[in-house]
Order: structure tokens, then C-alpha cells, then sequence
């Protein structure tokens, strides 16, 4: 399976309509390159300019839907469109319902195969954490040859969350991100931890540029299941595409079979005085 990971930059003085018509460009360009392309979060308005979330949130079948459906039929390929500011159907009939941070799985016809909205939100007690609803499902899509489990950046910080999209049968985690540069060392850390622990590939894309003053990361990264980095990006704007064996997955946990050896529901001990 050949996939692309395209790093995009968001800056200042580009509309999220110019960047929206730019990034469908760049999928049509992987037409006979890649099966799945990957896209990273919150693209259309960066991972930390909250003040836009909700000026450019949209529905589910919004702008960025349209743009990116007719862009993986274009192209012939799985598409991954990273995350939007989803502005959801209000539950009262008011006008505005709850924003989420919604990611978006297009098929080769450009169908959607499925949408995940973010369960953990970052920022503690201010910005997404406060703006943003906390999904509540993981999501699983089935492509030829792997079963791939959903996930949103700050996601990665949480092995639970990865331990149930296995159980679900994934054995390639597509994580699409908005890192900040200050921590990217965890970055890396922890998306080969998540592979070597699940024993999956994992596919991790995130963003260049800067989001409302916040350096990101880059490096997008491609982990095997041992933990081997199969191809990293740089800081800059970039398409990363790698080939990978998903039957790799399957060995890997015949011959080394961790996994079977995991211990479930341990007591909670009780706090000591």
C-alpha cells in the first residue's frame, strides 16, 4: 500500500477558501501515486486560532466535504481530510448547535466512509478543551488489505484510546495533527510508542506553518510495527509518501504476540492514608 502524507502549511493572508481549493489540488496530484492520502487537522484554520473555529465552522456535508469527496474521486484514492470545525445540528432548533473537531473519510468514489469527531480536546481550561464537544465513539474504516483506526493529535496522548481502536481490529493508525514545534520531541516519542505498543503502523500527519502565533512541528511520520520510522518529514510544507506491507501487521503479532499476554480489568487499589 503506497500512502501520502501531505503536510500542509496554514499561514496568515491565505483564505480558508484559497488553502481549501489548493489542498484539493494537491490530492488530484497523488492520482496513480497513492491509495490513501492523509491530510492533516484543522487545516482549513489552523490547530490554535480558536477565534476562527467558530466563524469558520461548517456542516458536516459543508464546503471542505464537497471540496474534498469530489477530490478523492478525482484522484481514485481513500482520503483521510484531516479535521474541520464542525458546526453541528442544534438539538432545540436554535440557530447554532455545538462545534466539534470532526475528522473526514472520503472512498475512491468519493464517498464517506466515515467521520470521527476529536474525544480528547486540548487546552486544559481554555481554547478547544472549552469550544469544542468531545466525541464520544472510535471510529474504524475498513480499506483493502488493513483495518484503519481514527485519531486527532492531542489523541495520541492517550494509549487507552489506541488499546480500543485494536480491539476494534486496527492495524494502521492514522493520527492527523496540528503539534506545536515546542514539543515535538514528544511527537515523535510517542506516535513510535503507539506503534510498538499496538503493534501497527502508524501514520501521523500534521501541519507546517504557524496557527495564530504557535510554531507547528511538521514531521509527519510513518512507524512500523516495531517501532522502525519509515519515513519522516520536515518542518516545511511537504508530501510524504511511503510503501508499506500491511500484512506486516499480522506477522509481527504471530511471532511477538504481546498483545495476547495483555492483563484486563486489575483492580483499582485503594488510596493509602
Amino acid at each position: 500500500m503506497r500512502a501520502s502524507l501531505i503536510q500542509i502549511a496554514v499561514e496568515e493572508g491565505e483564505s480558508v477558501e484559497s488553502r481549501r481549493v489548493r489542498v484539493a489540488a494537491l490530492v488530484r496530484e497523488r492520482a496513480g501515486a497513492a491509495d490513501l492520502v492523509v491530510l492533516p487537522e484543522l487545516w482549513t484554520t489552523g490547530a490554535f486560532a480558536y477565534e476562527a473555529f467558530g466563524s469558520e465552522a461548517e456542516p458536516l456535508e459543508g464546503p471542505t466535504y464537497e471540496a474534498m469527496a469530489k477530490a478523492a474521486s478525482d484522484a481514485g484514492v481513500w482520503l483521510h481530510a484531516g479535521s474541520i470545525p464542525e458546526r453541528a445540528p442544534s438539538g432545540d432548533g436554535s440557530a447554532e448547535g455545538p462545534l466539534y473537531n470532526t475528522s473526514l473519510v472520503f472512498s475512491p468514489s468519493g464517498e464517506l466512509a466515515a467521520a470521527y469527531r476529536k474525544i480528547h480536546r486540548f487546552g486544559f481550561d481554555k481554547g478547544e478543551a472549552v469550544l469544542m464537544g468531545a466525541g464520544e465513539e472510535l471510529v474504524t474504516v475498513r480499506l483493502p488489505g488493513t483495518t484503519v483506526g481514527v485519531a486527532t493529535c492531542y489523541d495520541l496522548r492517550f494509549p487507552e484510546l489506541f488499546r480500543g481502536l485494536v480491539d476494534a481490529g486496527a492495524e494502521t493508525l492514522v493520527i492527523s495533527a496540528g503539534w506545536p514545534e515546542r514539543r515535538r520531541a514528544h511527537w515523535t516519542l510517542l506516535a513510535r510508542a503507539r506503534a510498538v505498543e499496538n503493534q501497527a503502523f502508524v501514520l501521523a500527519c500534521g501541519t507546517a506553518g504557524t496557527h495564530a502565533g504557535v510554531p507547528q512541528a511538521g514531521h509527519s511520520i510513518v512507524v512500523d510495527p516495531w517501532g522502525e520510522v519509515l519515513a519522516e518529514a520536515g518542518s516545511g510544507e511537504e508530501v510524504l509518501t511511503v510503501e508499506f506491507d500491511p500484512s506486516r501487521v499480522a506477522t509481527t503479532r504471530e511471532q511477538f504476540p504481546a498483545l495476547k499476554d495483555r492483563v484486563l480489568g486489575l483492580p483499582t487499589p485503594e488510596p493509602r492514608s
